[in-house]
């Protein structure tokens, strides 16, 4: 996928809105705790998304998230788009520009202090809830100056939490390993009282209204790798007797790819890149 750090339209907005008011219909109350919005690449490049979030909040009480990198934060227009969420999750993975860039790789014309002062200038004006994302990777920010220079930046932004999280779907490269015990007890020390660890999200999936299981399980794959053992029992409730079938057609698409990491095996789209290893069929 070609690197871009250009925001314009890159879906229609109002026929994402369709699918959101789509969704809302079809759920009774309970069902839905959140609307979030996350794209499949940098969720703020879509120049409509500020217009999206005031939109389906005029269509519903629930709260609004958006998951973000943060790397476009320095801009007001991205900061006033974003300030009617109830809550932001943007990243910070580095506490120095040779960490950030080594493990985020981000586009050229990013740079990591540029990153920190809108996150620090976002939350000057924000007023929902902040939480900043830390990606915690064994042998790469999990060290005492790594932690400290991470906590450094933190003391800059003022989130009102910290959400601890390790690589559990598959990363684009073999060696990505999470934290083990001693590293979380590290981080937690040294980040502070607000960090706190996410675990992935588990269960099934809501494919019930929709016409095609295969396509609807590539959109799903296409934004997050999904674990086989959580695939199937989607399958199951949706359709105990196709399981097989539905995995045999999803393979036979060529829109899906099985990989293996830490052991455990995990759908994902076929475009998806992963460097010095060959998809499990």
């Amino acid at each position: 996928m070609p690197l871009t750090n250009a925001r314009k339209t890159y879906f229609p907005p109002e026929d994402i809105l369709v699918e959101v008011r789509q969704a809302l219909a079809e759920h009774a109350a309970g069902e839905i705790d959140w609307v979030t919005f996350v794209g499949s690449g940098e969720t703020c490049l879509h120049s409509g998304l500020g217009w999206l979030v005031r939109e389906v909040k005029a269509l519903t009480n629930l709260p609004v998230a958006v998951i973000t990198n943060g790397s476009l934060l320095y801009l007001p227009e991205v900061r006033e788009d974003l300030s009617a969420a109830n809550a932001v999750l943007p990243s910070l993975d580095a506490g120095t520009p040779e960490l950030y860039r080594r493990i985020n790789r981000p586009h050229p014309q990013v740079t990591f202090e540029r990153l920190v002062d809108g996150l620090v200038a976002f939350r000057d004006e924000y007023q929902g809830q902040l939480w900043v994302e830390v990606m915690l990777v064994r042998g790469l920010n999990d060290s005492e100056a790594a932690l400290r220079a991470i906590a450094s930046a933190l003391e800059r932004i003022r989130p009102d939490q910290v959400h601890l999280v390790l690589p559990t779907r598959p990363p684009a490269e073999t060696w990505v390993q999470p934290l083990d015990d001693e590293g979380l007890l590290r981080a937690y020390t040294i980040l502070g009282d607000i960090a706190c660890e996410i675990h992935p999200a588990s269960g099934i999936f809501d494919l019930s209204e929709t016409e095609s299981l295969v396509d609807a399980v590539v959109g799903i794959i296409t934004r997050h790798p999904m674990r086989e053992d959580e695939l199937i029992e989607t399958l199951k409730n949706i359709s105990p007797g196709k399981v097989t079938a539905t995995l045999t057609e999803l393979e036979k698409s060529g829109k899906a790819q099985v990989v293996e990491r830490y052991g455990v095996r995990f759908w994902s789209a076929s475009p998806a890149y992963y460097p010095a290893l060959k998809p499990k069929r």
